[in-house]
């Protein structure tokens, strides 16, 4: 009759490494996934049957209170087109394009104000808007 106790340890996986690299690693994505959005400017966009896919230049975003950023930057309407232009000249995109992404209560002026200077610099512009399909 065998009476002594077995004094075996139980295997047992550590995971304390583990836990800081998921922990890393969320993080990560968590920081990307916020940069990887290029409009910051929050605005209500206006509802639409169909939308275009257009590769996006510039952005120019109108708020409810028409207040006009081009990129992230607020910008006058006088010198829309020198900060339009600006952007333009640091891309290297053969057909650049102007999105224009403004509030549902930007009025018809300033977004004619974008229209006008996207078009003396000869660029194609695209309204942005939300799908209607829900």
């Amino acid at each position: 009759m065998n009476l002594r106790k077995h004094l075996r340890d139980k295997p047992e996986a550590h995971s304390s490494a583990l836990n800081d690299i998921l922990f890393i690693l969320l993080l990560f994505f968590l920081v990307i996934s916020t940069l990887a959005n290029p409009n910051v400017v929050k605005v209500t966009t206006p509802k639409a049957a169909s939308d275009t896919k257009a590769k996006q230049t510039v952005v120019v975003s109108i708020d409810s209170t028409q207040r006009m950023f081009v990129g992230t930057h607020s910008t006058l309407p006088d010198s829309l087109q020198p900060a339009i232009q600006a952007i333009v000249a640091k891309s290297q995109d053969v057909e650049p394009t102007v999105v224009i992404n403004a509030d549902e209560k930007a009025n018809a002026k300033s977004i004619i104000a974008v229209m006008v200077a996207a078009r003396a610099l000869h660029l194609r512009t695209v309204m942005a808007v939300d799908n209607d399909k829900r």
